[in-house]
């Protein structure tokens, strides 16, 4: 057997994979433009919860799969996912501890921080400025933050992902 789907590593791409799922699902057009993005929610809780195993080369292959998964600029994701990752990184010591209504505004911080960098690269890519709508997934993402945060850890203590 592989070493590490032994300790998780299927599980870790698994919930990458239900994020992807999440965010081709269908939605009503009021919803959508809501839908938070799932992928990093999750990026950044694996970043957190198992450093050691979740970096900035994972985040970068994440934001590849988000690329491909809603058609946009190959590398648009990536990129930003990249840069997220690196930052959860840095400080997921400090971000660990708080309790979780502080941790969905460093959270929010960082999905803005996403949109930010995917805004500047469709504004280097000549495409129209993004309107008010654009900001409210990183909201959405924000209040859902607690529930992902629980839900993915439950996950990772059933399966014992070190």
């Amino acid at each position: 057997m592989i070493p590490g789907l032994q300790r998780g590593g299927g599980i870790i791409f698994a919930s990458v994979i239900a994020a992807y799922m999440l965010t081709i699902m269908p939605l009503p057009d009021w919803a959508g433009m809501a839908r938070p993005e799932w992928a990093a929610l999750v990026l950044i809780y694996w970043c957190m919860a198992v450093p050691h195993r979740v970096g900035v080369v994972i985040g970068w292959l994440v934001g590849l799969g988000q690329d491909a998964v809603q058609a946009t600029l190959l590398g648009q994701h990536a990129l930003a996912y990249a840069i997220m990752a690196y930052v959860v990184l840095r400080l997921h010591q400090r971000i660990r501890v708080y309790p979780l209504p502080q941790q969905a505004l460093i959270v929010m911080l960082l999905l803005l921080l996403v949109h930010v960098i995917q805004a500047w690269i469709s504004g280097l890519a000549t495409r129209p400025v993004p309107g008010v709508a654009y900001w409210l997934p990183p909201l959405v993402g924000t209040l859902l933050w607690p529930w992902v945060f629980i839900l993915m850890r439950g996950v990772r203590r059933r399966f014992s992902v070190q």
